[in-house]
């Protein structure tokens, strides 16, 4: 039987998973802290089958100013790490133009449409089905020339295949009555759905993986290399441990550029560290997750309460959090929730790891056949969890891929 290593134990790492065992492999899961907080326990909830569109798009760096000049803005750079982010700032300025707009959207797209075949036969062999809710969702806009100007997006995402309804004002607080007056135009994009609880969804996957035959090892990952046959490959944990296996795959989330870098791979991978809170008694209800366009932030009703999240901060993987942002965020959504109670939250911060096109990492490394990396989705990794393990799971056993995985190669970054 064949043996594949899992380095992370998030929701890529999960589902990646999920398939090899399906294959009658034998996996190994090794992570620090396999049951910890991680930004698949975190993040919003969303399955963001819409969401083709790169975080850079034309325009986009004119309003990077303003949002660094607000200091609970959705925009933060640390000062001490800009220096570090500039190779990853300019591959991210040169991912919004117009042309790679379009091939991003379009290799985003292809990964999008496998998203409910993969997932779902997932969630249902697991009993996870009910965690699912498929009630799309609104994206939301205060002006109408915020609207106006988002208008050759949503066309792009038409042509992507993305059901698209515009609404107005009232049409928006028919959906959602929560809403308040401030809103006057809206996007309703049935495909999107929500699990009730992103960390209970997690937990519950690995344990029932547990179940069938998945061995977790608790340890750091602190190498990575080619074992004494040209067939094999080692994990060295900072422990002293040693593990042999057939193939490893690496899907530790921000921290996998380390490791890419241990094998000699080159990557531009950031920590985009999201913010978030959870409100367990919010005074108002949402049935589907609404995207509040203009100051770039979500609330998602779960299961644990209203959770209210959004920002982006670049500092590194070892800066403190700074859940003032939280915070801030649960008083913006007042704004446009009225009665919401803000009082009780549960703030939280996490590391996204994000590549400057926006597409992940899924592939062989070209420094070593028996390592294929799957990270890098950013805001995508529970969206895209399921259909990168079922592609990981294909490279890994030397089948077809099912489809072209030239866009998410590692080896579009030799060039830094």
């Amino acid at each position: 039987m064949r043996h594949v290593i899992i380095i992370g134990a998030g929701i890529v790492g999960l589902a990646t998973a999920h398939h090899l065992l399906k294959e009658g492999v034998r996996v190994t899961v090794v992570d620090r802290d396999p049951e910890g907080d991680k930004a698949s326990f975190g993040n919003a909830g969303g399955i963001a089958v819409t969401e083709v569109i790169p975080a850079s798009v034309p325009g986009l760096f004119w309003k990077v100013p303003g949002w660094l000049l607000d200091p609970l803005g959705p925009l933060a750079i640390r000062p001490s790490h800009a220096p570090r982010l500039m190779p990853w700032l300019l591959r991210f300025a040169s991912a919004g133009k117009p042309s790679e707009v379009k091939r991003i959207a379009a290799a985003l797209a292809v990964l999008h449409a496998r998203v409910y075949e993969d997932l779902l036969p997932l969630l249902a062999e697991h009993g996870l089905h009910e965690e699912l809710q498929q009630f799309g969702a609104l994206t939301v806009y205060e002006k109408a020339a915020a609207f106006d100007k988002d208008a050759a997006q949503w066309d792009l995402k038409r042509a992507c295949g993305i059901e698209v309804h515009a609404l107005n004002g009232n049409e928006v607080r028919d959906i959602e009555p929560a809403l308040g007056p401030s809103i006057t135009r809206g996007v309703f994009t049935p495909q999107w759905s929500h699990v009730k609880d992103p960390k209970v969804l997690v937990d519950k996957l690995r344990q029932s993986l547990v179940a069938r035959g998945l061995s977790i090892q608790v340890g750091e990952v602190c190498g990575i290399h080619s074992g004494l046959e040209s067939d094999t490959v080692s994990v060295s944990l900072s422990d002293g441990r040693r593990l042999l296996a057939d193939k490893v795959v690496v899907a530790a989330g921000a921290w996998s550029g380390l490791l890419a870098r241990c094998v000699g791979d080159k990557v531009l991978l950031e920590s985009e560290r999201g913010y978030n809170t959870t409100l367990p008694t919010p005074g108002v209800a949402l049935s589907r997750e609404v995207i509040f366009a203009e100051r770039h932030f979500v609330a998602t009703p779960l299961s644990c309460g209203l959770r209210i999240g959004g920002a982006a901060e670049f500092g590194g993987l070892h800066a403190p959090a700074n859940f003032e942002r939280s915070q801030a965020l649960a008083r913006l959504a007042g704004l446009y929730l009225p009665g919401l109670r803000t009082e009780g939250g549960t703030c939280w911060a996490g590391h996204r790891p994000a590549t400057p096109d926006s597409l992940p990492v899924i592939g062989v490394s070209p420094r070593n056949a028996n390592v294929i990396y799957a990270f890098g989705h950013g805001h995508l990794g529970l969206t895209q969890a399921a259909t990168t393990g079922r592609l990981v799971s294909d490279i890994a056993l030397g089948k077809p891929s099912l489809v072209d995985l030239a866009p998410y190669a590692i080896s579009r970054f030799n060039s830094i």
